[in-house]
């Protein structure tokens, strides 16, 4: 009995930091790797058997807290995060999110998914193409063009509601193409963005009474361990080597999400 539960925490511990770890590292936030890797463990063994869409959520959310907060406290100890951006994008992302989970009941929901992968692989491809970086983000930390953040942040938070998708697979690209931040600072303003809208959506979770806290538990450490050290690695990597690996964590989510709409 021991064993089985010692084997579990260290399961959910092993999903918790990988997930944690690659959001952190290029500002995605963990969903993508938490969610398909506990859905898997469902579908696949007994010993997970607890593990069902509705207690996924809450484990996500509450993972993604202690993730977002982890990596920004590295991010910012470092003066990697454009705080008057990610405000910014937090006045339009938040209302957005709302605007978009309302309109959702009004769209075809058997298309959602095929749609919106294709944007995401259409992102993806979008790094194949030549642009202006500001590796230090010196002209952009001097001019932040605050009206057009707003509107764009409010369309980010738009589509995120409405295809029910985290935020950070359009807020680094529209962080990077848009506003010329460099993957390193997208990653973390990104971070610091999430943060912040984790926190509201766990809040109304644990509201709702969706978190069974007997579960969660097992994957605080990890989150929190892989959030920081993906934070730190993140500072290591060269900049060409993150674009890469968001743009095949793009490519992922597109899959998934065309699979999803053609079922």
């Amino acid at each position: 009995m021991m064993e089985g539960i010692l084997l579990i925490y260290i399961i959910c511990t092993i999903v918790a930091f990988t997930a944690a770890f690659t959001g952190s590292l290029v500002g995605m936030g963990g969903g993508v790797v938490l969610i398909p890797s506990m859905l898997f463990l469902h579908h696949y063994t007994d010993t997970f058997a607890w593990a069902t869409p509705q207690v996924i959520v809450g484990i996500s959310l509450i993972a993604m807290v202690f993730t977002a907060f982890s990596s920004t406290v590295s991010y910012y100890k470092n003066d990697r995060i454009h705080v008057k951006i990610g405000l910014l994008f937090l006045t339009g992302s938040v209302p957005g999110s709302i605007l978009g989970a309302y309109l959702n009941q009004f769209i075809n929901a058997d298309y959602f998914s095929l749609y919106f992968g294709f944007l995401m692989i259409t992102l993806s491809f979008l790094f194949l193409f030549k642009r202006n970086k500001h590796e230090n983000d010196d002209n952009t930390r001097k001019k932040t063009p605050a009206l057009s953040v707003f509107i764009i942040s409010l369309i980010v938070g738009g589509i995120s509601g409405m295809f029910g998708i985290g935020g950070g697979s359009i807020i680094v690209p529209a962080l990077i193409f848009l506003f010329g931040l460099s993957i390193h600072t997208a990653a973390a303003t990104s971070m610091f963005v999430i943060l912040f809208i984790s926190i509201i959506s766990a809040g109304t979770h644990i509201v709702l009474g969706h978190v069974a806290w007997e579960y969660v538990l097992l994957f605080i450490l990890g989150a929190w361990i892989g959030g920081t050290l993906g934070a730190k690695i993140n500072q290591l990597v060269k900049g060409n080597v993150l674009e890469w690996i968001l743009r095949l964590l793009l490519i992922v989510i597109g899959i998934r999400l065309i699979i999803e709409g053609m079922m």
